[in-house]
């Protein structure tokens, strides 16, 4: 598989205004496949079709107007320092969907499906902790739970349209939380493995950024180390918030692509999740994410 060759921000014209900035003619990239994939949590789709969120210690709005995304709430520079990697916009996924309709029907009509799926470049630490509290758990929840922590452990960044938004605690802020106080958080069972795995961060001087530059499977293996992260968590966090591209998560969707697809009835979890990184090589992360959102929303193989 031929990975996307790489942009840069002369590629794109970009319009400033008085609260954002509007990016001209964007390929490749729809707020609502971008945000209902499964890869993020904290982006609420809002009454006039755009999304709210946090990320990078900032609050934005983004919307598709025609060709062109607008995001409000910023500047240039940041649109420069932060956003344009953010959105992944120096990837041309274009390419990257062309290679994937010429693999087979399936992963054809999933990229016609979710044209717009961009994969979001997060913060790795958020996403340890936000995949902890993934497991086994249903979206709003999951979104309850971490802006439940949010606000009780980050920093206000200001308000939005009237609404107050926090930055997501540092490991720092997050290791002052009790197990109770976890609890009450709404984090169910995981409030344990919360607590152990912002300890073992904080007191063994974990930086995380250091699984950013490991190789697939030794991030993989780093990541199961901490309590609550098995290996459909793990492969999570390393491909939204590690940069690990042939990692491919296996959740109850994915089983089901692999085995109504792939002739994959009789594999196990384990051997699904090697499988599809094989097949599809050092883009298996993209064609998970493709595949995942098109099998899901149209509930094939319910």
């Amino acid at each position: 598989m031929i990975i996307s060759e790489v942009k840069n921000l002369d590629d794109y014209v970009v319009n400033e205004y008085e609260t954002g900035v509007i990016v001209k003619d964007v390929k490749d990239f729809d707020p609502v496949h971008i945000f209902d994939c499964g890869q993020c949590f904290r982006w609420i789709g809002e009454e006039d079709g755009s999304y709210t969120g946090v990320a990078m210690g900032k609050v934005i709005n983004v919307k598709r107007d025609g060709k062109d995304i607008v995001i409000d709430n910023t500047n240039l520079k940041d649109f420069k320092n932060i956003w344009f990697e953010y959105f992944d916009l120096g990837r041309d996924y274009s390419l990257l969907k062309k290679e994937f309709v010429k693999f087979d029907e399936n992963l054809k009509n999933a990229v016609d499906f979710g044209w717009g799926i961009r994969l979001l470049q997060q913060d790795g630490w958020e996403m340890i902790i936000s995949f902890i509290i993934s497991s086994n758990n249903r979206i709003p929840m999951i979104q309850r739970a971490i802006n439940n922590i949010c606000q009780r452990y980050g920093k206000c960044i200001g308000e939005y349209r009237g609404k107050k938004y926090y930055s997501f605690p540092d490991p720092k802020e997050l290791s002052v939380a009790t197990v109770e106080e976890l609890r009450d958080c709404k984090t169910g069972f995981r409030d344990k493995y919360i607590y152990s795995t912002t300890k073992d961060i904080v007191e063994n001087n974990i930086n995380i950024n250091d699984f950013l530059e490991m190789d697939s499977e030794t991030c993989h293996k780093e990541l199961m180390k901490f309590k609550g992260v098995g290996a459909k968590v793990a492969d999570c966090i390393a491909l939204f918030g590690m940069r690990k591209y042939n990692s491919f998560p296996v959740d109850v969707w994915v089983k089901r692509v692999m085995q109504e697809f792939y002739n994959a009835k009789e594999m196990s979890l384990p051997k699904m999740r090697k499988y599809g990184m094989d097949l599809f090589g050092d883009d298996a992360g993209f064609a998970q994410q493709y595949l995942f959102y098109y099998v899901r929303e149209l509930e094939i193989g319910k």
